[in-house]
């Protein structure tokens, strides 16, 4: 896998920090390193969010040791705080910063282009285009970080991150080196005598870096035959490779990996060519300096790009063939997908089978509909994000980490309503806590309900704070989100058991009492440990799962188990409603809340 490449590219650089917070496509690059690094001496960390992790590998950097950090493309954006001054200060040990965007948003919130960073942050930008080469750029680029004191993005994207391939390996590094702080407070205090003579430096970085660039060897030139050239970056170069193939076109192809800065020898080279196609995910950023450099030079060459070439989703061989045949002036048709008369039933995504957060989100409707009210629900990022979809219906909007406390303050300011914000546990550690504590300074009628599961299990069950242990197993302490709450002053503060629908249901319509004549924020804690991790527990201690059944001559066929709390372990089979046995994993919620108490455990059926 790509972001196992790029794990093993820095243990063979000798890295001795690497951190992050979890975020698909990134999570792979530190669960691997996790794995591994007792064994090979490299301090590995979830941190409690992007910023602090970046701001971990620079701490590790300033100590003359290497670092990686490693995060999704919106990630960045909560990075971005420390990384703009990042460029500034430069770094002692290398620092190599993995972005893992997400053309196509397959799991993220947008599909920004984060090489926008690096020019916004004179951070250069390199990206790899296959496994192989992830891992071998991984490497270097920590020789070059150290080489010019600089941090260094590497760009990845989706389509790497999580494709397959040989790799061929080299040793694992340990460079040894001794730790040491060499006090510099007029490179590491950035105040305003010294932040002009940093800008100038960066600038001089560059300059002599893109002049270096050009003898990169990771960008090269694919001599052809035909009377223009294209340029591809990153992955975009294996869909330019199989493009023309596919078309029997030989244009001369220039790999380019530093996307920024652009090498301007090597740009020239391309821009010989009376016509130059630039094949780019997202943003015209290639682009963009070429036309640059061209101007300069006082060059005619037609650059095209994003008029041709999709400047939103992800890229693919026919997208990249239509382009290529244009200028080569061949027809191309695409190949469609043979159409069938079929209709498939509605799949949308659902919470797992015994998932705490159904059961909370099933109680806290009720309690609105006794309470009589109609909540502004505010959502945010994690599993229970899928309470957007029926029968739920219960995310009026989900925005960015954190979003749900922040926006939904704002709008309980002025809402007649009241507002629900549902925050996951990590998500809480994340980004809720400033939030909270606006919300408790401010006077906000906020209810915050914390979807607490133990774990941040969206993106493949990654301990947080709260969890108890850390990314190779070893003990940490517990920090719990009520004493939190209660330590920031939030006067109503009620954890209950996500199971019990029933308490969650009084506790909601106490805490919506509450907010109302208080004007004051609450705070619930519905904790349950997530389904998945207690399955596999009780598999692992040999414990039995009883699952549950439903007795069809108690059975009044209502649907409430099947429609309205929508557990994938409930079906319907004709005319009758059923649990299969091998989904259900015995919370019990369903026996609560059927009206005929036809549901029970399976113990207990006789023969």
């Amino acid at each position: 896998m790509g972001n196992e490449a790029i794990a093993r590219g820095a243990l063979e650089a000798g890295v001795s920090m690497a951190t992050a917070y979890p975020g698909t496509p990134s999570t792979e690059i530190i669960e691997t390193l996790a794995e591994v690094g007792n064994k090979y001496g490299v301090y590995v960390e979830w941190s409690t969010n992007e910023k602090v992790a970046l701001e971990m590998a620079i701490g590790a950097s300033m100590m003359g040791l290497r670092a990686l950090t490693a995060m999704k493309h919106v990630g960045v954006n909560v990075a971005s705080d420390p990384l703009m001054s990042l460029g500034y200060t430069g770094v002692v040990g290398g620092l190599v910063i993995v972005t893992a965007d997400d053309p196509n948003a397959h799991s993220s919130q947008n599909e920004q282009d984060n090489r926008i960073y690096g020019i916004h942050s004179y951070i250069p930008v390199f990206e790899p285009y296959s496994p192989q080469e992830a891992k071998d750029m991984t490497k270097d680029l920590f020789d070059l970080s150290e080489k010019y004191a600089i941090a260094v993005f590497l760009r990845s994207t989706t389509r790497l991150s999580h494709s397959r391939g040989e790799v061929k390996l080299a040793e694992v590094q340990n460079l040894g080196r001794k730790p040491v702080f060499h006090r510099d407070p007029e490179r590491w205090a950035l105040l305003p005598p010294y932040n002009l003579a940093k800008h100038r430096e960066i600038l001089g970085k560059l300059e002599r870096l893109e002049a270096d660039l050009a003898g990169f060897k990771y960008n090269w030139v694919e001599e052809g035959s035909s009377d223009f050239a294209v340029i591809a970056s990153g992955v975009s170069y294996a869909y330019v490779k199989e493009a023309v193939e596919k078309l029997g076109v030989k244009p001369t192809i220039f790999k380019l990996s530093s996307t920024f800065p652009v090498p301007r020898k090597f740009a020239l080279e391309a821009l010989k060519y009376g016509k130059v196609l630039v094949v780019e995910e997202l943003e015209p950023i290639v682009e963009n300096q070429l036309k640059v450099i061209a101007y300069e030079e006082g060059l005619k060459t037609q650059i095209l790009g994003k008029n041709l070439i999709p400047r939103v989703g992800e890229l693919n061989t026919s997208i990249v063939a239509s382009a290529i045949s244009k200028l080569a002036g061949i027809p191309y048709s695409p190949p469609n997908a043979p159409k069938v008369n079929l209709e498939l039933p509605s799949r949308p995504p659902v919470l797992c089978a015994g998932c705490g957060h159904r059961s909370t989100y099933y109680a806290v409707k009720l309690a609105a509909m006794r309470a009589r009210v109609k909540p502004v629900y505010a959502n945010d990022i994690g599993c229970y994000t899928l309470g957007f979809y029926p029968p739920f219906n219960m995310a009026d909007f989900t925005w960015s980490m954190g979003s749900a406390i922040g926006i939904g303050m704002g709008i309980a300011k002025f809402s007649e309503e009241p507002v629900i914000a549902f925050i996951g546990d990590s998500t809480f550690y994340h980004a809720g806590i400033p939030g909270l504590i606006n919300a408790v300074y401010n006077g906000i009628p906020l209810l915050v309900i914390v979807m607490d599961n133990g774990i941040t299990a969206m993106t493949g069950h990654q301990p947080h704070p709260g969890s108890g242990y850390g990314p190779t197993g070893e003990t940490r302490p517990v920090i719990r989100i009520e004493d939190i709450a209660k330590a920031v002053g939030v006067e109503f503060v009620e954890v209950v058991d996500a199971y019990d629908v029933e308490a969650v249901r009084s506790t909601t319509e106490k805490a919506l009492k509450f907010i109302k004549e208080k004007k004051k924020p609450a705070v619930i804690v519905s904790r349950r440990p997530c389904a998945l991790m207690e399955l596999r527990r009780k598999r692992a201690q040999n414990e039995e799962i009883v699952p549950y059944y439903i007795d069809q001559e108690k059975c009044i066929k209502c649907g409430i188990c099947v429609d309205k709390f929508s557990c994938p372990a409930i079906v319907r089979e004709g005319d009758r409603i059923v649990i299969i046995p091998e989904l259900c994993v015995g919370c019990g919620v369903c026996a609560q809340i059927c009206p005929a108490k036809a549901i029970k455990p399976v113990k207990g059926i006789k023969g």
